[in-house]
């Protein structure tokens, strides 16, 4: 029977690495692969004579011009501004997400009862349509005909057709929001949805009130759901740049993803691009690693 087990582990611990390879090699292939091409972009040479780049692909040959002159560039020249103005855009469309998403979630977990399936359904909706025709459509509601200034004015909420499309920073953030809204809700009703009932209940019966059991119970226990729907809206904002693209277009509201699609699709310095999304990378890492960290202490204070 010893023998019969000790077989039984080892096949066990055999199985599960086997049904993790495909994974693996899918990550390696699509993941690291490009991202050590690009690596080989950014610190690879520029051919002399037509301007293109020369990847190199000998860690032990690579120059780190075209880093240096990013670096410098987004702390002191040209790209801090657009930075800048990326965080700006992330965290005002993280603050628009969490005002209308927490309150969403919070009912369709807690509230809705029968009606869950149906709005689930209608949350998932979105993702049921390319999030290009989505934002196509926007550009079709925000015309100054279209039905958003009809309607604004049919209310009299404004006197005159609002130029949405005329490169405001707040339309990049309203659409920011609107195109990672459902990401944002999902991790974030599964987390209020494990919330065990008893807990608000055994508040509420201490005399706390909806009001507080919320911020001393509910509030607290779905950080860990917050923190998740929070990297996972914000991480894809930074490098999008066809949401910028489709409802402004101008160079004012420039996040850094337009600069990287300048760069690698209509500029001769691809190297600069590449340097770009190596930078735009480590600072995404970042915030990974503080979102696993922080993932990782609260689970610990739960326990």
């Amino acid at each position: 029977m010893a023998a019969g087990g000790r077989t039984h582990q080892r096949s066990a611990s055999r199985l599960w690495p086997a049904l993790a390879l495909p994974g693996t090699a899918w990550l390696v292939i699509f993941f690291v692969v490009p991202f050590y091409a690009i690596a080989a972009v950014a610190f690879g040479a520029t051919d002399p004579l037509f301007g293109s780049p020369v990847p190199v692909w000998n860690p032990l040959q690579w120059q780190f011009g075209d880093l240096s002159r990013v670096l410098h560039r987004a702390v002191t020249g040209d790209l801090r501004p657009v930075f800048v103005r990326t965080f700006g855009y992330v965290a005002a469309a993280l603050a628009l997400c969490i005002v209308i998403g927490y309150p969403v979630a919070y009912y369709v977990a807690r509230l809705a009862g029968r009606r869950r399936g149906l709005l689930l359904a209608l949350i998932l909706a979105p993702w049921w349509i390319n999030y290009l025709t989505r934002m196509l459509a926007w550009i079709n509601l925000l015309q100054p005909d279209g039905y958003v200034n009809r309607t604004l004015e049919a209310t009299h909420l404004v006197s005159q057709p609002v130029d949405w499309l005329g490169g405001h920073a707040y339309t990049v953030v309203i659409a920011l929001a609107y195109g990672y809204l459902p990401f944002f809700i999902v991790p974030l009703f599964a987390t209020l949805d494990r919330i065990d009932g008893r807990l608000l209940e055994a508040s509420r019966d201490l005399g706390i009130g909806g009001a507080g059991t919320f911020w001393h119970v509910t509030l607290p226990l779905s950080r860990q759901g917050l923190l998740t729907a929070a990297a996972i809206t914000v991480l894809p904002m930074f490098a999008d740049y066809y949401t910028n693209t489709l409802v402004s277009g101008s160079p004012t509201t420039t996040m850094v993803g337009n600069q990287i699609e300048f760069y690698l699709l209509q500029s001769q310095e691809k190297g600069l691009g590449a340097a770009l999304v190596l930078v735009l990378s480590v600072l995404l890492m970042a915030l990974m690693a503080y979102y696993l960290i922080a993932t990782q202490r609260a689970s610990r204070e739960l326990s």
